[in-house]
This record gives structure tokens, C-alpha cells and sequence, in this order.
């Protein structure tokens, strides 16, 4: 019913059905993986009203024991979801429907569960801070952010007219003219953030 992804591995489908309701992926050298990607086969529909709430664990660095995060959740109407696992906190583990399942062979095996439960209680539900993959898109973020180092790099060196030393090998450029750079490659940019590439 379900399958498990990671980026540059094959697609895992061979879950371990633990209760009549509960399924669990392993994921061995999960300290290398960032993200993972839960979704439905398409071959079997959740029951009307139900859906699943998608949880991680690995090994506590403390007692061994597994902490198990809710990640989020799967339903038919999102039959598939990403989740980003690296730099979840160990101490950050909650209720959770599993109990002790198999327990992971080896400090760096951890698991990926699905709980088949109601879409109510799942609506109620709060997944562990940083599992949620932004929305904000990687390249609008790092342009956005170099935006702003540029213009505060360029600024730091910012002097009055007075304070100038005249040198002839030196060009000076406003920083009126940057800022009004800086200003409208941003408002292009939220137009389009592909406008560059034309």
C-alpha cells in the first residue's frame, strides 16, 4: 500500500506490516539522508475517512531506546509527501501509536512508520518542528540571501563625499545606483524567478 523514497537509492515498497494498521520501512544509514519520501502505491485507497500519519525513528544517542516523530501525514486526496529528517532533535519524540516494533539493528538504522488512523485525529496532530519541507523554493531563498550580502558588503564601505580621498586608480560608484540595482532585480524577481534566465 505504501512505498518510501530517498534520493539516489530505490524506491522501497517492502514494508513491514506490524498490526492490522501500522506498516514499517527501514532505513539503514539514515545520518546521510536529508530527506525522505512517503507515498501511496495507487493499488489500495485509505477507507473513507482515514488516512496516515507518518512517523520516524531512530536510535536515542542517550538511552538506545527509538524516538519516534510524527512527520506529518498521507491521505487519498495527498496520496504522497516529503519530509525533511536531517536535524531533527532526539529529544523532540512524543506519543506515538508504534510501541516498541522492531527494534533498529544498529545505531545507524532508523524507521519509517505509517499509522492508519482517522482524518479527524490526524487534522489534530502536530508534527515535530523541521520535518516540513518549506515551500519557500532553494534558489529564490539563496538569490534572495545574496541579494542582501552584496548590498550590505558594497554599504560597509559607503563614505560621504567629504570623507573621499582623492585616488585616481580608484572607481567610486553611488550607492544610490546599488540600491536601485538591489531594488529592482528584487521586485523582478518576485515576478518571475526565472526572469534571468532570458
Amino acid at each position: 500500500m505504501f512505498g518510501c523514497l530517498v534520493a539516489g537509492r530505490l524506491v522501497q515498497t517492502d514494508s513491514v506490516q506490524v498490526s492490522s494498521d501500522k506498516f514499517v520501512f527501514t532505513l539503514p544509514d539514515y545520518e546521510n539522508v536529508n530527506h525522505v519520501v512517503v507515498f501511496m502505491l495507487g493499488t489500495v485507497p485509505f477507507p473513507a475517512g482515514m488516512g496516515g500519519a507518518v512517523y520516524f525513528s531512530f536510535p536515542d544517542p542517550v538511552s538506545g531506546g527509538p524516538v519516534w516523530q510524527l512527520l506529518g501525514f498521507i491521505t487519498n486526496d495527498k496520496p504522497s509527501a516529503i519530509f525533511r529528517i536531517s536535524g531533527l532533535k532526539a529529544g523532540e519524540g512524543g506519543a506515538h501509536p508504534f510501541g516498541s516494533v522492531a527494534p533498529a539493528a544498529s545505531a545507524s538504522v532508523a524507521q519509517v512508520g505509517v499509522s492508519v488512523e482517522a482524518l479527524d485525529q490526524l487534522a489534530q496532530q502536530t508534527p515535530v518542528s523541521g520535518a516540513a519541507v518549506s515551500t519557500v523554493d532553494s534558489f529564490l531563498h539563496f538569490t534572495q540571501k545574496m541579494l542582501d550580502s552584496l548590498f550590505n558588503f558594497a554599504a560597509s564601505f559607503a563614505v560621504t563625499q567629504a570623507q573621499m580621498n582623492p585616488n585616481p586608480t580608484e572607481t567610486f560608484i553611488p550607492s544610490s545606483c546599488v540600491l536601485r540595482w538591489y531594488e529592482n532585480f528584487q521586485r523582478r524577481l518576485a515576478q518571475n524567478p526565472n526572469f534571468w534566465k532570458t
